[in-house]
């Protein structure tokens, strides 16, 4: 790690606070003409990781979407949220709002948003890349210098779209796939074990034993096994932007609010609503047909594939 990185960090973050600020006044300035938010169950301490099989979702409007889009555009600190939040999993709102603008003022905010992402991207790679930091490493570094951020709001990018035809909200529920080579998995356990650490609740001991059981299964298959880590992602809201012009739909991933700009004479696009989640109660425009495969080691999510 250089002498410098924690003072280029500093700079780089407070840079990023001014223009945030800078960019939040010019929409709070701005002629609202559609607002529309969703606020979801804040992510609590400790139930980072539970299953959500639904999540109810409260709908505003208005003045007050705009406001609610504006701090969370700025919300970046512990301090600014409830203790009872947890700092693991970014506070999500999903939504839009359209804001009336002259070709001048489009242009600065679009100048100000790639500004404000680029920040960010140069942000997270000091904290994530120059650092040479493990994962693990980087939390109690990040908050040594920076007390209570959130680092994935920091990191979290800014979205702003020329006017659409309309909005529409739903929800992505998929999973992340990676394919491994046996022996390439083989290599991480063997670096686990080599560690000697406990997970809870085993002690060392069991936890070095476990570690030996799962490479000895792994060194029980042949060198092609075809392996796969097959992780469920937390559902997240998305939107669909259509375009009628060009009769194209683009999918983004929403935990912001969207922003649109407006010229004059431009029709207003149709902003829809985000409907509550319910994993029962999901209709699939297709579902592809799943390969046969066995969960051979289920904290990794590593799945063996069938021929």
């Amino acid at each position: 790690m250089r002498y410098s990185l924690v003072q280029e960090m500093r700079e780089k973050f407070d840079e990023l606070e001014r223009e945030l600020a800078i960019f939040c006044q010019h929409l709070a300035d701005l002629r609202l003409l559609i607002g529309r938010t969703f606020t979801l169950p804040p992510p609590l301490k400790s139930k980072e990781l539970s299953p959500t099989p639904t999540i109810n979702v409260t709908q505003h409007i208005g003045e007050t979407a705009r406001q609610q889009a504006l701090h969370h555009f700025r919300h970046l600190f512990m301090q600014q949220q409830s203790e009872e939040w947890s700092t693991r999993s970014a506070l999500r709102l999903p939504g839009a709002i359209c804001l009336q603008t002259t070709p001048a003022q489009q242009q600065l905010l679009t100048a100000q948003v790639e500004a404000i992402n680029c920040l960010k991207g140069e942000f997270q790679r000091l904290v994530t890349v120059d650092s040479e930091l493990p994962p693990n490493a980087r939390f109690p570094f990040v908050h040594q210098h920076f007390p209570g951020l959130i680092t994935l709001n920091a990191y979290r990018t800014i979205t702003l779209h020329p006017v659409v035809d309309s909005v529409r909200f739903g929800w992505a529920n998929k999973h992340v796939i990676k394919r491994m080579q046996r022996d390439e998995v083989i290599g991480i356990l063997e670096k686990s074990l080599q560690a000697k650490r406990a997970r809870a609740p085993w002690t060392r001991e069991q936890w070095a034993e476990r570690v030996g059981e799962e490479l000895d299964l792994l060194r029980g298959l042949p060198a092609t096994a075809r392996l796969k880590i097959k992780r469920p992602v937390k559902v997240q809201p998305i939107a669909r932007l259509w375009q009628a012009g060009q009769q194209r739909q683009t999918q983004l991933a929403c935990p912001s609010p969207l922003i649109f700009t407006c010229l004059e004479g431009q029709t207003l696009p149709e902003i829809g609503e985000l409907l509550d989640y319910d994993e029962n109660n999901i209709n699939y425009r297709h579902k592809p047909e799943a390969q046969p495969a066995t969960l051979i080691i289920p904290r990794l999510w590593l799945w063996l594939d069938h021929d």
